[in-house]
């Protein structure tokens, strides 16, 4: 199984950033894990606030935590509230079901790790971490 490199994950955050210039979004945090949920890079744009990196963290977090988009664990979240708020609870803050990040794959459908953002809508925050993936080669979920 392959594992995803400080080269791609800083490709992924370049073609995120130039996504979201691209389409004129307010500035962006976005944040790169590897299928650990460990901190691969990150890229906070002039003029975000202080909690991008944080949301955007939470975001990838929970998607690579639980193998699935965060706008799927969002829909999921309305169906069980109290799980998904326990799971915050036990993750520490760090679990963040809303829509804006996206698993990383490879060709052959292995995760290597989550990108999320935080800035914009999270349509907007999910389109730019679809496009720093594409962008780097990979495939999303």
């Amino acid at each position: 199984m392959s594992q995803l490199t400080l080269d791609q994950a800083n490709q992924i955050v370049q073609g995120a950033r130039s996504a979201a210039r691209a389409a004129n979004y307010k500035p962006m945090g976005i944040a790169v894990l590897d299928a650990s949920g460990q901190l691969v890079a990150f890229g906070r744009e002039d003029g975000a606030s202080m909690f991008r990196f944080d949301v955007a963290r939470g975001k990838a977090w929970g998607a690579v935590g639980m193998g699935a988009s965060s706008r799927v664990l969002a829909e999921r979240a309305k169906d069980n509230p109290n799980f998904f708020v326990s799971l915050s609870a036990t993750a520490e803050g760090k679990f963040l079901p809303q829509p804006g990040a996206v698993l990383i794959k490879d060709a052959h459908g292995n995760v290597l790790g989550a990108v999320g953002a935080s800035g914009g809508t999270g349509d907007e925050d999910e389109i730019i971490c679809k496009a720093g993936v594409k962008a780097c080669g990979l495939t999303t979920d």
